[in-house]
């Protein structure tokens, strides 16, 4: 018998310091069978760092191995913002920065597999790419117990994040790198 997805619905009280934006959002995720929390996680925390008009989660979900995870698309044609989660090949990231304005990565593994990855190969518009790591032992500790209804408030500010539901508080860093 195999696992079923899950569906997690996050309630967030968002206060995105940094970008001046301060925002209810109301949302669900499919947690697939192969995906792990931190994964889901990371999905979650890269829609809300980048909530603004038009943000899309790809409906075809883990399916799409060849679009974006996360999206706008571009009024002009093809798209504003492409948002990759995990760490994307070289091939992907090259894609992307070809068919988008926009390419940003959200990984919950060390970025600078991506940066040693792409290091030699041809990446389009490889030093615009945006590359941020969330710590795993904070993405763990949030996985730990995490509620199919989840409410918390976010607060994002100097790179740091901050998340709280009255019961618990968590801090992290924000780490961003670039290619060379």
């Amino acid at each position: 018998m195999s696992a079923s997805t899950s569906l997690h619905r996050f309630r967030i009280e968002l206060s995105d310091i940094d970008r001046g934006v301060y925002e209810t959002l109301d949302f669900r995720l499919a947690l697939h069978p192969s995906e792990t929390l931190p994964y889901l996680l990371t999905r979650a925390f890269a829609f809300m760092l980048n909530t603004q008009e038009g943000l899309e989660f790809s409906a075809a979900g883990l399916s799409e191995h060849e679009g974006p995870s996360i999206f706008i698309s571009n009024p002009r044609g093809g798209l504003h913002l492409w948002i990759e989660i995990g760490n994307p090949s070289a091939r992907k990231l090259h894609k992307a920065s070809k068919g988008s304005q926009l390419v940003k990565v959200y990984t919950y593994k060390n970025p600078e597999l991506i940066i040693r990855e792409g290091q030699g190969v041809e990446i389009h518009r490889k030093s615009e790419i945006e590359i941020y790591g969330l710590n795993p032992d904070f993405l763990d500790r949030l996985a730990q117990d995490l509620p199919r209804e989840v409410r918390w408030s976010v607060v994002c500010n100097e790179q740091r994040l901050s998340i709280s539901n009255g019961e618990f508080n968590e801090e992290t860093e924000i780490r961003k790198v670039s290619f060379p």
